[in-house]
Formats: structure tokens, sequence, C-alpha cells
């Protein structure tokens, strides 16, 4: 591991902050990353802490992240088991741990988003980026493709003809036209762009807990395919009795906001 990287977890309220580090290195993921990235999904899907209602993700000192730490590619890319552990057990374990995060995840994109920067804020569900932000994938640069699983969840995030260019021509595109592409909700000065993820992400943590789990659970299964869509019919309206839902229903028609906090620790209790 890098000295001084780590990815770091902290709580803000309702809202956890995740944030990738890696000094001098514009972040760049180290394998120790990787894992540590799993190991901190893993534990925010598995603690039951019904407080939480959103994640951001970020990156420390102004970049996002810049990819992989090619500084340590010599030692495991040239043996195929090796390289098969690092693309399935290592990166694709810590991205599906972030797709199966219920919680919603805002991406705040600060200045590099490359590569391993890309693949992260594609699992993001809402990502907010600056103006100077830049995005890219140019590996072809260095003699290998993105890998399958890698490249499919960025196909599907940013579009067929971005994702082309950014691996096949080495393509790196601004905001704007990540914006144009339908990969970014907002493009933002700057210096705008913490305080613009902060607000966004108490915005979802005053709604229903309850819909931003089963709106996740509709995404995951679209993203998998018909077969796992039309599975999710057997329970898709099980809520139909619960507290939120009546909550949420009460509120309105008496023209109050609805206290989905109280709600929740109600049905926890």
């Amino acid at each position: 591991m890098t000295a001084g990287s780590a990815i770091s977890l902290r709580r803000d309220g309702a809202i956890a902050i995740v944030t990738l580090s890696n000094a001098g290195r514009l972040n760049a993921m180290t394998r120790a990353m990787w894992r540590e990235l799993r190991a901190v999904f893993d534990g925010l899907r598995s603690d039951g802490d019904s407080a939480l209602r959103c994640v951001i993700v970020r990156g420390e000192g102004g970049a996002f992240c810049a990819g992989g730490d090619i500084s340590e590619y010599p030692s495991f890319r040239f043996s195929e088991p090796s390289l098969r552990e690092f693309h399935e057990n290592e990166v694709w374990a810590a991205l599906q741990a972030m797709l199966d995060c219920p919680l919603p995840l805002v991406a705040q994109i600060e200045g590099a988003c490359m590569g391993a920067g890309i693949e992260i804020a594609s699992c993001c569900d809402i990502r907010l980026a600056g103006a100077s932000a830049r995005f890219g994938a140019p590996i072809a640069k260095l003699g290998f493709p993105m890998a399958p699983r890698e490249a499919a969840l960025v196909h599907g995030a940013i579009g067929d003809v971005l994702a082309r260019d950014m691996l096949l021509a080495a393509g790196v595109h601004g905001a704007q036209r990540l914006y144009d592409a339908g990969f970014l909700l907002q493009v933002l000065p700057d210096n705008e762009v913490p305080l613009a993820a902060q607000s966004h992400a108490e915005r979802i943590a005053a709604l229903s807990p309850q819909a931003a789990r089963l709106h996740k659970a509709t995404f995951a299964a679209l993203r998998a395919g018909a077969p796992s869509a039309h599975g999710l019919l057997a329970t898709a309206y099980d809520y139909a009795d619960s507290v939120e839902h009546r909550e949420g229903i009460a509120a309105f028609l008496a023209k109050r906001p609805p206290n989905f906090r109280s709600q929740a620790k109600q049905s926890s209790e």
C-alpha cells in the first residue's frame, strides 16, 4: 500500500462520507484501496444503521480519482492468474459492493475522474462535477483494455459513443460533455461542488428511506436484465401497509412535511 493511501469513512448526521485518498497520486487506487473500498461498502450494507440515509463518495485534495496506481502494476499484471485475481476479486468485488449498497450514493467529482475513478463514479446514483473535471479511461496507451465487467458498467453509465471514444481512442472529455451524455446531473463552479453534494445528500436524507431502498432494488434489477426485473414483481408491493407509506400520504393530505425519520425509528423498534 502506498504511504498515505486509504479509504476513509465518517458520519455527518444521516450522511456517510467515503473519501478516496492517495496523496501525491491524485487518489489513484492501490490494490489495498480496492480492498478497503469493498470493506467500507460491505459494512454500510450490513451494519443495519437505520439513521444513515445517503453516502457521498469523494476524493481528497481536489481530485476524485486519477485511475489505478500504475506504480504497482509490474508486480502482478504480467501473470494471468494474478491479473484475474486483481480484476475479479479486488476491483470488481469493490464495485459490486458499491452497486449492492441500499443507500443512495452521490459522487462529488472534482478534478481527475479517470479509469478507476470513472468506474467508481459509475456505481453512484447521482453525480455532480466541477466545471474543470476531466473524464476518461486512456488505458489503451498502456497496452491493455478495461476488464469486461468494468467496461460494461462504464458503457451503461456514459453511453456507447463516449465509451467507445474513451476506450478505443483514449479520449478525455470535460464535464460539460459528460453532462450532455447524461452521466452528470449537474456541472458547477469548482468551488461549489462540495456544498452542492452535501445539499443533495441532505435532500435525499429527508425523504423516505424505504422508497430509496426499493428504488435501488428496482435499478439493480433493471441493470441485471429482464429476468431479474420480472422476479422483483413478487415483492414489489410489500410496502403497502408500511409506516413510511402511511406517513407520506397522510402528510401530503394534511399539507405538512413528512417526518420519515421518526417513522423509520418506530419501524425499527
